[in-house]
């Protein structure tokens, strides 16, 4: 097997492809197995696509079937983010993934968000929503919160505590006894300064499964470097909300 612009290393079994690329050092075990991208459309058709990319309404995945929705307003209440009309009071309060936060003097904006696992994939391990600022002096800042975690262990400090691991690396296998189907959160920045330019963006974990390296070790009997890793925790990443103040 050959990676375009790479190289191929030979091995006992299987070709595992190294794929090295003289740029970047990057070889195929460092490399996820694949992705999806999620478009918020309003119907299946070329143009409904096409304007639900330019308002960036979109996510993407490692490799899951997860459903996500994320919204941004002033206006959300708590119960929200659990009722079965979601989106409908998404839309009505506020903004979705990729829009831009009207300005409201005097509060901290508010977000709801909805995460459910791929239907035939691993539970949810928890929400988190990325937070992006300037500072007063240009710097480029970052911070998480989770918001969300699955079987009640979201501390009020905001810590989650690591999620149990059903993975069997013999039989390749993992099992849904840990994790939640369905996550949801609704969440205000206790942070928030009007003066700031901000973005915010929601991040969801699955449990832990055996990372494709290991299918490929157990089935093809191709010889893994010991660094790989082993597990991974597949996840979904929606596009920004952004505020920028008045100027």
């Amino acid at each position: 097997m050959f990676e375009p612009g790479g190289l191929a290393e030979r091995v006992d079994g299987p070709f595992l492809p190294s794929a090295v690329d003289p740029k970047f050092d990057i070889t195929a075990w460092q490399q996820v197995a694949s992705g999806y991208a999620a478009v918020w459309a309003r119907e299946n058709t070329r143009a409904a696509l096409f304007d639900a990319m330019m308002r960036k309404e979109v996510y993407a995945t490692t490799g899951p079937r997860m459903v996500v929705r994320f919204f941004g307003g002033w206006d959300y209440q708590p119960e929200d983010a659990v009722r079965p009309d979601t989106a409908r009071i998404g839309y009505a309060k506020g903004v979705p993934m990729g829009g831009d936060l009207p300005q409201k003097a005097g509060e901290a904006p508010v977000f709801v968000v909805t995460a459910a696992r791929d239907p035939h994939g691993a539970n949810l391990d928890r929400v988190q929503i990325i937070k992006g600022w300037r500072s007063a002096e240009g710097e480029l800042m970052e911070k998480v919160y989770n918001v969300a975690a699955s079987d009640g262990r979201l501390g009020a400090d905001g810590k989650v505590a690591t999620i149990k691991s059903t993975i069997d690396f013999e039989k390749v296998t993992w099992t849904n006894t840990v994790g939640d189907a369905v996550l949801t959160a609704w969440w205000r920045d206790p942070d928030f300064d009007p003066a700031e330019s901000a973005f915010y963006y929601v991040r969801v974990l699955e449990i832990p499964k055996p990372r494709w390296t290991v299918y490929d070790e157990k089935r093809l009997d191709a010889k893994v470097p010991a660094e790989a890793p082993r597990q991974v925790q597949d996840r979904a990443y929606t596009s920004p909300i952004w505020y920028t103040p008045d100027a």
